[in-house]
């Protein structure tokens, strides 16, 4: 039988920008291969996470595939439950995040359904795919913590089991072009303006950076809540003079905005891969990210500060406007560097 012939279903539960991206480009570029690409849109976390086989539960082909590939949103457990034909399917499950390690705001529940979700998940895959060594970690490690809260009747070697069946494979990015004259003075924030990327922390350390080196200006990009932060807002009030762009932009403009800025900022609280990042650096902006999360296994020391420290990181901005070092080489996370290395897991999982 021809690769033409084998088919992948894929299901992706929750289709915000990187998991689109990621999606997207394993059906572009395997072309030898045929997709069912099955979507949900990336909003009401919540009830994507438990909802989505009942969502599917009529929508899925009555030819079986070759293989399953979920992500870590999809509750692949009750879908092979409500789907008896799919019991012998083989099936990867991708992480992009895992809700053992991600934040909740103050106006969340700490619930433990996403995380039973995600266990439930692996335990029922045949593989476990992650996009960074952090995400693979603290996914074992929170499991093996739940597990141990629980009052009784838990069977031994989950966490053990699982470990096995995991690998690391990141989400390529396709470098971005910078031909332009960079702009010295620019640093660059293009994350979403949500609580587990923390801005407060970037505002405070603009603020002080104001103070010491005011010979700067900022490139505001990513989306935004309809409720608008408190930390953007003191932002756009007190260096209005100093923002040369202040929103959400189309794919064209934010790959010329990456172009021109010289420093890229990160305040995160949780990251698994940081493609936002990675992809600032391919345009030629130095990185200021945080000492934990992905970036320890990403980034050598001099690109990381104090997690958390709006003063530290000040300071190492004052330090790069007057001089930055070169980039790191982030060449592994190309789409170029990434394809063989999907290709053989893709042909690996169907022979």
């Amino acid at each position: 039988m021809k690769s033409k012939e084998k088919s992948i279903w894929l299901l992706s539960a929750y289709r915000s920008d990187s998991h689109a991206s990621w999606a997207d480009w394993l059906v572009e570029t395997f072309t030898q291969f045929h997709w069912f690409k099955i979507e949900l849109p990336g909003r009401h976390f919540r009830w994507r996470i438990r909802g989505n086989p009942l969502s599917w539960l009529y929508a899925l082909p009555e030819e079986l595939p070759d293989f399953i590939l979920a992500t870590s949103m999809v509750d692949l457990a009750t879908i092979k439950g409500l789907h008896p034909r799919l019991a012998n399917v083989s099936c990867i499950y991708y992480f992009h995040e895992n809700q053992f390690s991600y934040p909740v705001s103050k106006h969340q529940v700490d619930s433990v359904e996403p995380k039973m979700v995600q266990l439930y998940g692996a335990i029922a895959a045949d593989k476990l795919l992650f996009n960074s060594v952090y995400n693979r970690d603290s996914f074992l490690e929170g499991v093996g913590n739940l597990l141990d809260k629980f009052p009784d009747s838990i069977p031994g070697g989950i966490v053990d089991s699982l470990t096995e069946k995991c690998s690391v494979l990141p989400v390529a990015i396709h470098p971005i072009e910078h031909g332009e004259v960079k702009n010295k003075s620019l640093i660059l924030w293009n994350h979403r303006w949500e609580y587990d990327k923390d801005p407060q922390v970037f505002c405070d350390a603009i603020i002080k950076l104001n103070k010491t080196y005011p010979d700067f200006k900022l490139a505001l990009l990513g989306s935004r809540p309809k409720i608008k932060p408190e930390a953007l807002i003191k932002i756009e009030d007190e260096f209005a003079d100093k923002i040369i762009v202040n929103k959400k932009v189309s794919k064209q403009d934010y790959r010329k905005y990456l172009g021109q800025s010289s420093i890229v900022v990160s305040t995160a609280i949780h990251e698994f891969q940081g493609l936002s990042i990675l992809e600032a650096i391919s345009a030629g902006a130095v990185p200021v990210v945080p000492d934990g999360l992905c970036y320890q296994e990403q980034y050598e020391k001099k690109y990381r500060y104090e997690a958390g420290n709006s003063r530290v990181l000040a300071e190492v901005l004052t330090d790069y406007l007057q001089a930055a070092p070169r980039p790191p080489d982030v060449s592994d996370w190309y789409s170029d560097s990434l394809t063989d290395e999907w290709y053989k897991v893709l042909v690996a999982t169907i022979a």
